[in-house]
């Protein structure tokens, strides 16, 4: 028989409430309908475990009044503490307009309500004009192609997947030749190097980091070479003393030899973006035209999209990566399609600097954004926030374009009260999450990552935190 608890045992845990005693509490009886009782019940063992492990440790005895209060706290806690890890909306103060962390490029208005109409049934793999079997995302790469000049195009889930699948359809057993200098790293440990050995190819460097000449390919092709890869380094500048050969150099020696010339672009610019400031992104079009077998590049970066990796070029390559039984395990839902349709229908109409939120931040003004820091800091006037307009920078971010910060006010934040570190805590808690930046030891707001219509939102949250 199992040994009766100890007096002094039964003592240290009378006050310990019971799971029952958490259910009926106040605290259980407003979550109960958010969290179900299943979860609820299981939330409240924890809870109840994690009291009696603190007794067993050693911790202070309360009464049983106040241990029941400190489960209802926990409680309460746990609870937030899941739903934070939840995807929410979050206001980006942070002047990142390409935010990997913040889900990159915003959706436009069109593209979040297509997203709504195709939820439902929709015609995915459905032609409406014989009642027949279509093709999945015909739409979406026919607007890809007439965006790009490609002779075709086809759609998976991320830019990865999109290196991996060219590599793995073209390449696997064979070597592929890139210049050191464009051995990247880019955001997540995303490594080119251990793609190219994942997708079971060859790696052959040629040249250093910051010089690689036409003759340093040249010398690199063999029987075993499949394809030479050009890789755009978005995220990084390699400056000085450089040199490296020009798309159509490398053209003529790919056709020469019969290998596949692929550039992996990156951000995707579908137009000359200089005027914005983005004169070092590669235009996809003129990647193909300047002789690019394929050309892979992100759907939520530059385009202003969803997530998706869009694979363009040779209608035979296509075809061939079409056909590729990976493809299924790779493509995109009903979803992604129908959001990159209305992004790229912007794109085509010549309205993307007005329609699409990515094009719409990078255009954004100084004057502009200093009138709305201007009436944002009016309005904080009657709280204990004290609130500056100074001069910064924002970003491109998302890999793109790191030698463009565009010139932007920011609204500085102090409070009496807390150190910048408990202000910028507090607003990132606020029931919609406001991400802000530290910069000069204060908290920051960049509006141009902040739409007109997120204002009051805004406001909301600062006004919150003022008062907390």
């Amino acid at each position: 028989m199992p040994a009766k608890p100890s007096p002094n045992s039964v003592s240290l845990y009378a006050t310990l409430p019971s799971i029952d005693d958490v259910l009926r509490s106040e605290t259980a009886a407003r979550l109960i309908n958010a969290t179900g009782r299943k979860r609820l019940t299981e939330m409240s063992r924890r809870v109840v475990g994690e009291l009696r492990d603190g007794l067993k440790n050693g911790h202070a005895q309360s009464s049983k009044e106040e241990m029941l209060a400190l489960a209802e706290e926990r409680l309460e806690a746990i609870w937030k503490k899941a739903q934070s890890t939840g995807i929410k909306r979050v206001i980006n103060a942070t002047g990142v307009v390409i935010h990997t962390n913040l889900g990159r490029a915003p959706l436009s208005d069109a593209a979040k309500k297509a997203l709504v109409e195709s939820a439902g049934y929709c015609n995915t793999e459905f032609d409406l004009t014989t009642g027949e079997r279509g093709r999945r995302g015909e739409r979406v790469e026919t607007l890809i192609c007439e965006s790009t000049g490609a002779e075709d195009a086809i759609v998976v889930n991320n830019c990865a997947a999109a290196a991996f699948f060219v590599l793995t359809a073209f390449a696997v057993g064979r070597e592929v030749i890139i210049s050191r200098g464009e051995l990247v790293e880019i955001g997540g440990e995303f490594r080119i190097p251990d793609v190219l050995t994942r997708a079971g190819v060859t790696l052959k460097e040629v040249g250093t980091t910051n010089r690689t000449r036409l003759s340093d390919y040249e010398q690199a092709i063999n029987e075993r070479t499949a394809m030479i890869l050009k890789v755009h380094p978005s995220n990084y500048r390699i400056v000085g003393f450089t040199a490296s050969p020009s798309l159509a150099e490398l053209t003529e020696i790919a056709k020469r030899n019969n290998v596949v010339l692929y550039e992996d672009a990156g951000s995707g610019a579908l137009t000359d973006l200089s005027a914005l400031g983005l004169s070092d992104e590669p235009v996809i079009g003129n990647s193909l035209a300047g002789g690019a077998d394929i050309v892979t590049f992100s759907g939520d970066k530059l385009v202003g999209g969803p997530q998706a990796g869009i694979i363009v070029g040779k209608r035979d390559h296509i075809a061939r990566l079409r056909k590729d039984p990976l493809y299924r395990a790779l493509r995109v839902s009903k979803l992604i399609y129908a959001a990159l349709e209305a992004t790229l229908e912007a794109h085509l109409r010549g309205r993307g600097v007005e329609e699409v939120p990515v094009l719409q931040m990078l255009a954004a003004g100084c004057a502009s954004l200093q009138e709305r820091c201007r009436k944002l800091v009016e309005k904080l006037t009657n709280t204990t926030l004290k609130a500056e307009i100074i001069l910064g920078n924002s970003a491109v971010g998302g890999g793109a374009a790191p030698m463009t910060q565009p010139e932007s006010p920011l609204i500085a934040l102090t409070h009496p009260l807390f150190s910048e570190e408990e202000l910028e805590a507090k607003l990132r808690e606020a029931e919609i999450p406001v991400i802000t930046r530290i910069y000069s030891d204060r908290v920051t707001i960049d509006l141009r990552t902040v739409s007109k219509g997120e204002e009051l939102d805004l406001l909301t949250a600062l006004q919150a935190a003022t008062n907390s």
